[in-house]
Formats: C-alpha cells, sequence, structure tokens
C-alpha cells in the first residue's frame, strides 16, 4: 500500500488537499482511505459526509475514517488496570470506571498512528491518505514511535528482560523489588507496536507531501518542515501550493496578494516539486469543489533519504559520514557523540541516531556543512579498530 502523508501549517487547507487526493485516486479506480485525527469534523465537512470512529464510505473506492481518541485511550486503561490489578489492590488504589475516563494529552497521537499502522497493513485499500495535524504538532507525531521505542529500551533493556525468567531470585540477592511480569510484557507489547508504525514510516511507499499557502508565513512553515522531515530521514515529494490566485488578479488588493503569491512559487521551485492549486473563491465544499481543485494524483518519488558512509581511509585516514539537511544554519548546528549515538540539533530540531556499526569503533575528527549536507568525519580508533597483518 503506498501511504501519503500530508501536512502543512495551520489553515493552509492540508485537509482539504488530502480528501482532494483520496477522491482524486478513487476516481482513477484505486481503494482510497482516507484518515484524520481532527477533534472536529472537518474532514466530514469538506468531503460532504459525516466522519467518526467507524469508517464510512463516502463513494465507491473512497473511505474516511476519524477514529475516536476517548474510546482508544478508555480500552487501554481498562487493559492495563486489568494487568496491574494485584498492585493496585495491594496500593489501596480504587479503579477509574470508564465513564469518568478522559483522554490524556498525547491520546489522540497515539491514537492516530495506531490507527496509520491498522490501516497501512489492511489489504482493503490500495493508497492511505492521512490528514496528519499542522506542520509542528505532525512533526512531533512522526518522532514519538523512534523517539517511545529508545525511551523503553533504556528503561527495560533487552537483556534484563532476557532474565525475567530468575526475577524470584535475582530479587532476593539483589534485595530490592524487581519488575513484574506484566511489565515486561506491557514494554514488550508497545515496542512491537510501535516497531510496527516505524516500519509503515520508514517504507519506500510512504511520502510526506507538504500543503501550504504561498507567502511569507508559508515561507517559513516550509523551510522548517524540510529541515525537520529531513533529520527524520525523509523527504517531501510534492509542495501543494494551495489558494494560488489566478495571474489576471486585476488591479489593488488582489494584485498585490497575486506578486506575492507568484514570487513565493518561484522560490519554492528552486527546491521543490511545487504543484500549484488554484483558489476556487469559496471554501471547498462536497467531491465536486474538491474535484475541480485538479490536485496532483497519489504518484510520486520515494521518502527515503540515504545517509551514506563514505570510505576515504585510503586518501584521507577517515570515514565520512553524509546527512542531507537542507535548510540547515552551521550557527544553529550541534552534535554531540554520546557512545554509540549521535545527538543531532539543527534549529529547533533534534533528534538522537544510533552510529553505523563501523562508526562506533571510531572517534569524531571534524564535520562541515556545505550545500545543505552535513559532512562528519570519523578517524578509526587504535584501540578498537581491527588491526590489519
Amino acid at each position: 500500500m503506498r501511504t501519503l502523508l500530508i501536512t502543512g501549517p495551520g489553515g493552509g487547507g492540508r485537509t482539504t488537499v488530502a480528501a482532494a487526493t483520496a477522491l482524486a485516486a478513487a476516481r482513477d479506480g484505486v481503494r482510497a482511505l482516507v484518515l484524520s485525527a481532527d477533534r472536529t469534523d472537518t474532514l466530514g465537512a469538506v468531503l460532504g459526509a459525516a466522519t467518526g470512529p467507524v469508517p464510512v464510505e463516502v463513494r465507491d473506492g473512497l473511505t474516511a475514517w476519524r477514529p475516536d481518541a476517548t474510546a482508544g485511550f478508555r480500552d487501554d486503561l481498562a487493559g492495563f488496570q486489568e494487568r496491574a490489578a494485584n498492585v493496585l489492590d495491594l496500593l489501596g488504589a480504587s479503579r477509574l470506571d470508564a465513564e469518568e475516563v478522559t483522554p490524556l494529552p498525547g491520546a489522540e497521537e497515539l491514537t492516530l498512528l495506531r490507527a496509520l499502522r491498522d490501516a497501512a497493513l489492511s489489504e482493503r485499500h490500495d493508497l492511505l491518505v492521512v490528514d496528519l495535524p499542522p506542520t509542528p504538532q505532525a512533526l512531533a507525531l512522526l518522532a514519538l514511535p523512534e523517539e517511545l521505542r529508545r525511551y523503553l529500551r533504556r528503561l527495560l533493556p533487552p537483556e534484563r528482560q532476557a532474565a525475567r525468567a530468575l526475577r524470584p531470585v535475582l530479587g532476593r540477592l539483589a534485595g530490592v523489588p524487581m519488575p513484574s511480569e506484566w511489565l515486561y510484557e506491557t514494554a514488550a507489547r508497545w515496542d512491537m507496536e510501535l516497531g510496527a508504525v516505524e516500519a509503515v514510516l520508514a517504507d519506500r511507499d510512504t511520502v510526506v507531501r507538504l500543503v501550504a499557502e504561498p507567502g511569507p508565513a508559508g515561507a517559513d512553515a516550509v523551510r522548517a518542515a524540510g529541515l525537520a522531515l529531513a533529520l527524520r530521514g525523509l523527504r517531501t515529494d510534492v509542495l501543494v501550493a494551495s489558494r494560488v490566485l489566478p495571474g489576471e488578479a486585476g488591479d489593488g488588493w488582489f494584485a498585490g496578494l497575486a506578486a506575492q503569491q507568484r514570487k513565493g512559487l518561484e522560490e519554492w521551485q528552486e527546491t521543490y516539486d511545487v504543484r500549484p492549486v488554484r483558489h476556487l473563491g469559496h471554501d471547498p465544499r462536497g467531491t465536486d469543489d474538491l474535484a475541480a481543485l485538479a490536485v496532483p494524483g497519489a504518484a510520486g518519488t520515494t521518502s527515503v533519504v540515504e545517509w551514506p558512509v563514505e570510505d576515504r581511509l585510503a586518501d584521507d585516514g577517515v570515514l565520512v559520514w553524509r546527512i542531507p539537511l537542507p535548510g540547515a544554519v552551521r550557527d544553529e548546528l550541534d552534535l554531540i557523540r554520546r557512545g554509540d549515538e549521535l545527538v543531532v540539533t539543527a534549529g529547533q530540531f533534534r533528534r538522537i541516531v544510533p552510529l553505523p556499526s563501523a562508526l562506533r569503533r571510531c572517534t569524531v575528527a571534524g564535520a562541515a556543512l556545505r550545500d545543505g549536507e552535513l559532512a562528519i568525519r570519523f578517524a578509526p580508533d587504535p584501540d578498537l579498530w581491527p588491526q590489519t597483518p
């Protein structure tokens, strides 16, 4: 299945473009599912059909789904209380009833990730179009699976889980309580579920599509999004310029806005595959309006970004790790080597990435940022590098 992750600045028309993209695919005979996590039914308003926690068929080949975070959080909490029943009883804690449960911050994001995973693994559709939240929230959402898995593995390393059968003996020897079996099982289940989401995001058939209205605010949002996505190993296939005014906008206020949009489009075209979508003169409502937008098709280039390691041992005695970071600024770039991991900070964005196996036996010898690419030089550590006979 091909997956399109659509995001952009708030109010930029991303939900409209997501709905129009799925509709266009359905008209071409593709079984499409459009997924949204918006609390209000903006997706349903655009499609002209109410959407909710049960997938609804809008027309032949097009299904819309807006999962319910409250129901998912309630089910997860009920399962947790059941698994931790002995601990809760020991502490004298009173359990929460389903009627009093409201989702905590982050529940909506986890619900959307779970729905994305389930939809992507389903064989009932050929195309999944995900209406992600506005760009800042979407970037945090895309980082969540990797970060949560890292936290889980630090708190409950696999080697400790492997010894869980010896928990009673280890508890007596150490003289401290050891984690209960349900905690290990929960951590393993979460790791598996998050790993499945990561696999969907890393799949070559998963692409990110940005939607923004050309102008100063849209330019700033697109610049930040491009850098953040590259840091996560993703790249946009298409930049949809929404609500573009016609060139013959006339005089006065509309002419000034049209000129500003043209300038923004020219700047974007230097970096992105830009697809303008014209302004209809009103907010699109219903399938006829969506079809009139003529959005770009679902087919596109791969979103996989390669981070190659260049072998320059023979010439310069170093290995070079090349990381594409378009839009990065040298003064806002920071690198920290932490064991077998590298902490990369680019502006307001940060990612902790494991070093490739060969680089773990090296020391950092320097770094340089040129033409949107970060090149980090690693020199072999004599104490760790295999010696030639």
